[in-house]
């Protein structure tokens, strides 16, 4: 008050001032009245700093809003309960926070600890603003920011030391990889190719000094190499073809046995090791073995090593019929003990008649495909099979009980029924065999049918046994 009325006095002392500066002194006047209210009310204040003014006089940039505010932020201590978030509340992390759409109003509230899943991040903070004694109650934002700050240069630097402690970890457990690799180098100088196995395997066989045993151990490791296509020509280049060619004439039944095995596995789909076998006279002794009284086991890897040979290669096919080859199949349903291998026969002579008539019947007239049909047409083989007699042998294997070999000769009996149809409608067994069959079959796959198959292997056998019967009815064509 003692401020204002000075003020007014000195505004009365001015005023007696003489006429002549009336002028003057009222202009004086207004000066001070303007001044008086400005002491009085603030408001009218007739400039105003604004922001821009502050910056360049301090040299930094304007707070934010939050800043602005006189009051300091108060910090929301939350509960178990759901509690009304006041504007400019801090929220802690790791609260529940919802939005009451009846009031409008943002809540919030602790997690439960039984649906609380452990969030490693939201811990560490809030241990780390524990950590800084964070007791008051309330913060300014520029505190919240400088412990944002804080907070990240220790997450910052925590994940480093913890980058260099697994490193070191994994220095730790496991070799740098120039070691390993020196390592492999020298594992590396140490192994042999299959080219250097099958050098030592060959020797060993053509040796003289070797044992009955060593021969056939070698021959043994011999047939797992030569099932590669690269290893076998390898293995021709090598002489090793022909040493196991010569291996067939031994007088020992097991290094026949082998022998033929390995020759076998030689020839399958690899038609340069046909025809170097061919003419190195393995066909001749194959069906010497074939034609001769040798144990079951020999026999078996001889017709492995014949069927190798003629599949895919119709020369190796026609020389089979020129030198009677299959008289020589023909014989061995003749001998006693060889049942095992009648099925592997029928299976042979209808890859055959199939491999010739799926050729025959492609569309692609390739130069090179059209020489390999004109070289089938040279090969008769089904006039030879009706013939001889093979339409009633490979019927007749009908009445074995196993269902894989019923469904092989039936296949075959298929691809027969054009040339073998007038022997197989006046063969009455034939005709007694096809009933029972299909009596038994419908039966299967009745069964089949109710545990829900209906596509089933016997429906297959069933459909295989109708159509023969159909194609074998008088006037069919």
């Amino acid at each position: 008050m003692g401020s204002r009325l000075t003020a007014m006095s000195h505004c009365i002392g001015l005023l007696s001032i003489a006429s002549k500066l009336n002028l003057l002194v009222l202009l004086l006047s207004s000066v001070c009245f303007c001044s008086c209210l400005s002491d009085r009310i603030p408001e009218f204040a007739l400039t105003k700093t604004e922001e821009s003014d502050l910056k360049e006089e301090t040299g930094k940039e304007s707070v934010a809003e939050d800043d602005l505010d006189p009051e300091d932020l108060e910090v929301f201590y939350p509960t178990h309960q759901w509690q009304i978030v006041r504007p400019g509340q801090a929220v802690p992390a790791g609260l529940h926070v919802r939005l009451n759409l009846q009031t409008g109003e943002r809540e919030a509230k602790l997690l439960d600890n039984k649906n609380e899943k452990s969030d490693m991040k939201d811990q560490k903070k809030r241990k780390r603003l524990d950590e800084m004694h964070i007791n008051s109650n309330s913060f300014t934002s520029q505190e919240l920011k400088e412990a944002l700050a804080k907070m990240k240069e220790k997450e910052k630097t925590e994940s480093t030391m913890e980058q260099k402690a697994n490193l070191e970890d994994v220095r730790q457990r496991f070799r740098p990889i120039e070691e390993l690799k020196k390592e492999f180098e020298k594992l590396n100088m140490k192994i042999e190719t299959d080219f250097e196995v099958m050098v030592k395997l060959i020797n060993k066989f053509n040796s003289s000094t070797s044992t009955l045993d060593e021969k056939v151990a070698a021959l043994y490791d011999l047939e797992y190499y030569v099932h590669q296509v690269d290893n076998a020509k390898d293995f021709l280049s090598l002489g090793g073809l022909q040493l196991v060619i010569n291996g067939l004439n031994s007088t020992e039944p097991v290094l026949k046995e082998h022998a033929a095995f390995v020759l076998g596995a030689a020839l399958s789909s690899n038609p340069k090791v046909q025809v170097e076998a061919i003419e190195g006279g393995a066909l001749q002794k194959l069906m010497v073995i074939l034609a001769t009284e040798q144990p079951l086991s020999v026999k078996k890897k001889a017709l492995f090593a014949l069927s190798s040979m003629l599949r895919h290669f119709p020369y190796a096919q026609l020389q089979f019929l020129k030198l009677g080859g299959l008289q020589v199949l023909r014989n061995l349903f003749k001998e006693k003990g060889m049942e095992t291998l009648y099925i592997r026969v029928v299976t042979l002579l209808y890859d055959l008649i199939v491999e010739k008539m799926l050729l025959e019947d492609s569309e692609n007239k390739e130069d090179q495909l059209e020489e390999k049909v004109q070289q089938y047409k040279q090969v008769n083989l089904v006039p030879a099979v009706v013939e001889q007699g093979w339409c009633v042998i490979i019927s007749n294997l009908l009445a074995l009980p196993e269902h894989d070999t019923r469904e092989k000769v039936l296949k075959t009996v298929r691809v027969l029924m054009a040339a073998c149809r007038d022997g197989y409608q006046g063969d009455y067994a034939l005709s007694t065999t096809l009933s029972m069959l299909r009596t038994e079959y419908e039966e299967l796959a009745a069964e089949e049918q109710r545990e829900g198959d209906n596509d089933g292997y016997f429906k297959e056998l069933l459909s295989s046994i109708n159509t023969i019967i159909q194609e074998l009815r008088p006037g069919y064509l």
